[in-house]
């Protein structure tokens, strides 16, 4: 049976102590968009910064690297071989795998081109990544049952964040089965695949190979909007990067992505409100959750 995500769940699992510099909190590598879809990466890369994470590093093709290291001026941004289609070509791999060993986590996937390119540019890493916590988002997933034995490499350590549509692609299903019973299907996917599995929806599943589970309904209809998953999955790799294990990042980034999705709606109304928004709210939010546990356990040393 689930455990439920809330507040009071999170002071159960604290998150490392947020003191000291920079380096402390963690480097994070995104490996992210394409030509058609260059704003993902960058959703995903404040959201990383907006959880605390200390450093920001970004991947991306090379006609999209440029305007996104203007965009955002926190980050390093390098531009790696650009496919015919405008993805990363599967030889940026190499200087993806050479940043990489420099980082607390890495995300890949938000804005991919999902074509034979990606599985391969994907498949190279998860073949030659080592010790590092993934975050795999959008058409980095789509072929991970092919990926399978490079996922046992990682032992626990990738989360994936699809919503119903793509988990069902991942495991071959109907969707309307998969409707019937999420959460079951998070939990046969985490089992099968040995990942942490966030089967995002109205009400999101969180499911580790061990076979623990948790829901969240925290949020609200307005969080379902063009950019949203891509800040989702910023949150968790930024957690994971400040020290947080993969079951902790992903309940983390959960409820911090629905929490902030409540206050927008206070604030702008409950449709309407951008998934560029939902960074800035974090903040705050943390803040809360640290201040009204009891000290010391707030945030525990890293």
């Amino acid at each position: 049976m689930s455990r439920v995500v809330t507040a009071e769940t999170l002071r159960s699992m604290p998150l490392p102590e947020a003191a000291g510099g920079k380096e402390e909190r963690g480097r994070v590598l995104v490996v992210a968009g394409s030509r058609e879809v260059p704003g993902a990466a960058l959703l995903a890369g404040t959201a990383v910064l907006r959880v605390g994470a200390g450093e920001l590093q970004f991947h991306a093709p090379a006609s999209v690297a440029l305007p996104l290291g203007l965009a955002m001026p926190e980050s390093m941004s390098v531009g790696l071989p650009e496919t015919a289609a405008g993805g990363i070509a599967p030889d940026g791999a190499e200087r993806v795998l050479k940043d990489a060993s420099h980082c607390s986590a890495v995300l890949i996937g938000p804005g991919f081109v999902n074509d034979g390119d990606t599985a391969e540019l994907v498949s190279r890493i998860l073949g030659g990544l080592e010790g590092c916590p993934i975050v795999l988002d959008a058409a980095a997933m789509m072929r991970l049952k092919d990926h399978r034995e490079l996922l046992a490499r990682h032992s626990g350590q990738v989360v994936v964040t699809p919503h119903a549509g793509e988990m069902a692609g991942i495991l071959k299903l109907d969707k309307a089965e998969l409707e019937r019973d999420p959460a079951a299907v998070a939990e046969r996917g985490a089992a099968e695949m040995g990942i942490v599995v966030v089967l995002k929806g109205a009400c999101s599943f969180i499911a580790a190979p061990d076979g623990s589970a948790w829901s969240c309904g925290h949020g609200n209809a307005g969080l379902g909007t063009s950019g949203s998953g891509d800040t989702l999955a910023g949150l968790i790799t930024g957690l994971l990067a400040r020290g947080a294990t993969p079951v902790e990042a992903a309940s983390w980034g959960v409820f911090l992505h629905g929490e902030a999705g409540n206050r927008l709606a206070r604030k702008r109304g409950p449709l309407g409100y951008l998934a560029r928004e939902i960074p800035g709210e974090v903040p705050a939010i943390l803040g809360e959750l640290c201040r009204e546990a009891e000290a010391p356990s707030a945030c525990r040393p890293g």
